[in-house]
């Protein structure tokens, strides 16, 4: 025994049966014997066209009883490494926007306060902003690996200046995020002008849209950006599910034809492994439009390989 929280394994409970947890992890409060929180945001006002990731986290926590401990391809133990829990979801104001993006952030100050790593899930990709909001108290700016159909740079949406399609505009424009070591991959599809990809790229981040990653291996994209990047600058990961093609994540508020295969999402986040990654969240999972579950449960192995992308995870 590590000492470590084990997931509850499927030959002493059935996977149809047991605690609701991700991973089947013990649930707590968040305390400083923590390592990594996996913690659920499940915001969705914050979107723009299909609601519904609001169930993201419940759903993608009852697919993830498929996720067993040990990474084959990997060698990654990530339970044999961290203490993890599932910490529950942010209580947010379901009428207000503005009022559940100041709640999220005041619960990660109150999160990164103890010392602890959070692995989120989302909700819509809104709630990415207050958690960039509160790593940059600990952390300064942050690298940022972003993986997504869609820039999210928009300066406003309806007049509104933080929703799920303006975030990264407002992380660059605060300071949040130091653009020079920033990557986006998978954008594509339509746009309403050549801005909508360009304004990132103007500031100095890598764009890679997914037209550039068709029909190849993302390993060495994800090399060069390690090598640029180092390994102390700290470098956060968000994962919009709509970065992958809808034949393999259908479930989704927005999605755009032509996007990552499931491989390739894999190799983004596996790709990762040897940064000073700081955190990730996976977004944008909608269950209503889910009806396989498939989507659900692509993305709780996600969160599963952002575990084994840690610093520190043990790879046997």
């Amino acid at each position: 025994m590590t000492g470590f929280n084990q997931p509850l394994s499927g030959n002493d409970m059935p996977r149809f049966a047991g605690p609701a947890t991700m991973f089947r992890l013990p649930s707590q409060p968040v305390t400083d014997d923590l390592d990594v929180a996996i913690v659920g945001v499940p915001l969705d006002i914050g979107t723009s066209n299909r609601t519904g990731s609001r169930y993201g986290p419940r759903q993608i926590r009852a697919e993830s009883v498929l996720v067993r401990p040990y990474g084959m391809a990997t060698r990654a133990a990530p339970f044999d490494s961290f203490q993890v829990a599932d910490t529950g979801d942010v209580a947010l104001n379901t009428y207000s926007l503005e009022k559940s993006v100041a709640l999220i952030e005041s619960h990660f100050d109150q999160v990164l306060a103890a010392g602890v790593k959070t692995v989120s899930l989302g909700g819509d990709h809104t709630i990415t902003l207050p958690i960039l909001r509160a790593l940059h108290k600990v952390h300064g700016p942050m690298g940022l690996i972003h993986v997504d159909a869609h820039a999210d740079t928009n300066d406003e949406m309806f007049g509104e200046k933080v929703t799920h399609g303006t975030i990264f505009r407002r992380a660059i424009e605060e300071g949040l995020v130091d653009p020079t070591r920033m990557m986006q991959v998978g954008l594509r599809a339509t746009g309403y002008a050549a801005e909508d990809f360009d304004w990132a790229r103007g500031h100095g981040a890598q764009v890679v849209p997914a037209e550039e990653c068709w029909y190849q291996s993302l390993a060495p994209l994800m090399m060069e950006f390690r090598q640029r990047t180092g390994t102390d600058v700290p470098v956060y990961l968000s994962f919009d599910i709509d970065g992958l093609d809808p034949s393999v994540a259908p479930g989704t508020g927005t999605p755009e034809p032509g996007g990552l295969s499931a491989a390739q999402g894999l190799e983004i986040i596996r790709g990762s492994w040897g940064l000073n990654l700081i955190g990730c969240d996976l977004v944008e999972v909608s269950p209503p439009y889910d009806t396989s579950g498939n989507t659900a449960l692509l993305a709780a192995n996600m969160v599963f390989e952002m575990l084994c992308s840690l610093p520190g995870c043990r790879r046997q």
